[in-house]
């Protein structure tokens, strides 16, 4: 099922992009913006059904899950108990100052007295919420720590920390190398096919050799592919410079409007200018199939040569394959080997962590904006999915221990199974 479901998301990412590409190629940016925004506007309402009718159709997902009884539960019982007894103590000593007759002190005395209560009692009535919700975030980490499966999660979330997939990092450095709109939409199409490809290898891999091994089978085929966008660095036409560690605009040049236009401003020129803006004039940058560059190190108006370009993207694209099927094989290890009453929670901190490490990504690419400098982000990318894959190869081992260590109980007959 999880195969499957991914199968349709893949084959939509194939004819989105191409849809949205033409849009903006042969009408404008503006336009496309509006597509997409139309879009996801008419697909939200459709979610919202269709969720609603899933709700409908398992009357479970209505019924709250029962507390299992232990150490936790108690805890939790005996927080709650000693929030209601400081919220009764409070209110006790607040009823006790407001009572009339209790002091002889004058009314404008009083009053300051009740208005520094109230005030002390929503500080600690903040300072109670704040200090349960650190209480349950530590709860979410330890539980999601002591599971099985805590490596593969944290492997899979170290895969989100890369500049090597089609998301806004790599879409602008290939409109830096000469790449346009109409091609990086077919490119996209294309990696969604790769990654059909990945959904298929995994149902063939998982039925021939397991999960585990299917997953071992799937971080090999990710990291040799990517190996290509290593090469892409050191390939003819590749803009790495390791000299280049500045940001493109500095204090100088921002107060020099001509040593801007003179000296920074490189135009790439693409194959078509189509892409006028529907209201012109209205901004100085004006959106055109030619990407503004500010560079001030090179005068190359095009790249020397495609070959790097095309061996990032190469790897790029294939390794979805090996990249959907390890996700698919995570996700099922995730499903399989979590109890219910903890998913919710493990699949929170598990969220968390890939956003985590996606947001690394922006900030790493913050640091080092300039085309020179992408290869230093790939060689951090890199990095990151090498352990990623190392941290779930450490799992994949311990599995196959445990499982030689029952197959030699079976042998020697020690070992009965439960009736």
């Amino acid at each position: 099922m999880n195969a499957a479901v991914r199968r349709l998301d893949q084959i939509i990412n194939i004819f989105a992009p191409l849809s949205v590409g033409q849009v903006m190629t042969w009408a404008s940016h503006v336009i496309g913006c509006g597509f997409i925004l139309g879009w996801n506007l008419v697909s939200l309402l459709v979610e919202f059904l269709f969720l609603s009718r899933v709700y409908q159709l398992v009357p479970q997902l209505a019924v709250k899950p029962q507390q299992q009884p232990g150490k936790p539960f108690l805890e939790k019982q005996q927080e709650a108990v000693n929030v209601q007894g400081e919220i009764d103590s409070w209110e006790t000593t607040d009823g006790f100052i407001n009572k009339p007759g209790t002091s002889k002190e004058p009314k404008d005395c009083r009053s300051h007295l009740e208005g520094q209560w109230v005030t002390t009692k929503r500080f600690l009535l903040c300072l109670r919420n704040t200090q349960r919700l650190l209480h349950t975030c530590r709860e979410g980490w330890e539980t999601y720590c002591r599971q099985t499966i805590f490596l593969p999660g944290l492997g899979l979330a170290f895969l989100y920390m890369t500049v090597l997939g089609f998301d806004c990092i790599t879409t602008g450095y290939a409109y830096t190398q000469g790449i346009g709109g109409f091609l990086l939409s077919i490119l996209t199409a294309l990696s969604a096919l790769s990654g059909l490809m990945g959904t298929i290898l995994f149902t063939w891999l998982r039925g021939h050799y397991g999960l585990v091994t299917t997953g071992v089978i799937s971080s090999w085929l990710h990291v040799g592919c990517l190996t290509l966008c290593v090469f892409s660095v050191f390939a003819p036409g590749s803009p790495f410079d390791t000299a280049v560690s500045s940001l493109p605009l500095s204090k100088n040049s921002s107060s020099s409007p001509k040593l801007l236009k003179d000296d920074q401003v490189h135009i790439y020129p693409f194959e078509r200018n189509l892409n006028q803006p529907i209201l012109p004039d209205r901004s100085s940058i004006h959106w055109t199939n030619s990407t503004v560059l500010f560079d001030g190190q090179q005068d190359l108006e095009q790249p020397e040569s495609y070959v790097s370009i095309i061996l990032l993207f190469s790897g790029v694209i294939l390794a979805r394959i090996g990249l959907w099927s390890f996700d698919l094989t995570v996700t099922q290890l995730l499903q399989e080997n979590i109890p219910e009453a903890e998913r919710g929670a493990v699949n929170g901190v598990q969220c968390s962590l890939n956003y985590l490490m996606d947001l690394i990504h922006f900030i790493l690419v913050m640091l080092a904006p300039q085309p020179q400098q992408f290869g230093m982000l790939v060689f951090i990318s890199m990095l990151f999915v090498t352990t990623g894959h190392v941290l779930y190869f450490f799992y994949a081992r311990k599995c196959k221990i445990e499982n030689s260590q029952v197959n030699e109980t079976i042998k020697k007959g020690t070992w009965t199974p439960l009736s």
